[in-house]
């Protein structure tokens, strides 16, 4: 069944606010893990807690996707170091999502 795969790169700081707008909009779960490199804002680096990025994935349906994705352009983009991709992906247990 087809989803869409909803990749957030963003500061740490937002983790909790990401959080709770995303389950507000509907995604039923997400994934969080430490992200690091080098973009338009210079170089972020791990290894402070809150001072660096996450990388925050959320599988979902297209209309959830895009709702996340409306609210953090509106909400982050001007402000925050953020970039957001989508991606169609086949998931094997489509009751989970």
């Amino acid at each position: 069944m087809q989803r869409k795969l909803l990749t957030i790169i963003t500061e740490a700081s937002l983790e909790r606010r990401l959080v709770a707008g995303i389950k507000q909009r509907g995604a039923h779960g997400y994934t969080i893990t430490e992200a690091y490199g080098e973009g338009s804002r210079g170089v972020r680096e791990s290894g402070f807690e809150k001072a660096g990025n996450i990388r925050v994935e959320v599988v979902c349906d297209s209309s959830v996707a895009e709702r996340i994705a409306s609210w953090l352009r509106e909400h982050y983009y001007r402000d925050y170091a953020m970039i957001l991709f989508m991606q169609d992906v086949e998931v094997m247990r489509p009751e989970k999502f």
